[in-house]
């Protein structure tokens, strides 16, 4: 039976990509915890956010259950492993996701009528809404389709959408932290950079990954016509 190789024999980039997925599972993992958790917590009247959550009604749980309900299946989405294995399992984590996403999208459609930063921000919230249930809209008729590689990839379009949420958290903290911006134009940059960020990492990436099996498979130069060629030279 063979023994399994030592972590210093594993390649490098293996490591470094589980890696990052398990990094990106436990960030997803806590926002959603945070999502859920914000809806049962107590109304803070001198925090701008609660007052105006509060006069979007019913706008703001759809949009914390459906977004923080989307960001937790985001890694059994994303695992090729349970998607092997456990097929139904995937199948129905995507049904759930999509329903997620539908219910936050159009409550975060609703949303961004009463976004901080009026009008400049609120567009951009509006616009990510509307991409984020189009594009799961698109994979989703891929899978039904029976089209895989493609259901695929833009599901993936879809979990970058998705994790806007995160790249959001991240520029604002950022933005308002160590820049020391202000708050107003920190939050409008965000609202259009977070989602738009995240689709043109997500399409490089998918590019790059399409490209990458082509460019193997490319037929190198014969041996013989370069050994030819060589022997011309030398001549």
């Amino acid at each position: 039976m063979p023994r399994p190789l030592p972590i210093r024999d594993l390649p490098i980039r293996d490591l470094g990509r589980k890696a990052a997925s398990l990094l990106a599972a436990l960030a997803c993992a806590a926002l959603a915890a945070y999502a859920f958790a914000y809806l049962s917590g107590a109304y803070r009247p001198d925090n701008l956010f609660d007052v105006q959550f509060a006069l979007s009604g019913l706008d703001v749980p759809g949009h914390l259950f459906g977004a923080g309900l989307a960001l937790l299946l985001v890694p059994l989405q994303s695992s090729a492993w349970i998607r092997r294995r456990w097929p139904r399992l995937h199948r129905l984590g995507g049904w759930l996701s999509a329903g997620a996403i539908l219910i936050g999208g159009l409550s975060g459609l609703s949303l961004a009528r009463h976004a901080q930063g009026g009008a400049a921000s609120g567009a951009g919230f509006a616009l990510l809404a509307l991409v984020w249930i189009a594009v799961t809209a698109v994979g989703i008729g891929y899978a039904v389709a029976g089209d895989a590689t493609r259901h695929r990839r833009w599901m993936w379009r879809s979990i970058a959408l998705t994790a806007s949420a995160l790249t959001l958290r991240i520029i604002l903290g950022v933005g308002t932290g160590p820049l020391r911006m202000d708050f107003p134009p920190v939050y409008v940059f965000a609202a259009w950079s977070c989602w738009t960020f995240n689709l043109a990492v997500c399409e490089t990436l998918l590019r790059w990954r399409r490209s990458a099996p082509a460019a193997a498979a490319r037929p190198g130069p014969d041996p013989a016509d370069t050994r030819s060629a060589s022997g011309r030279a030398g001549a």
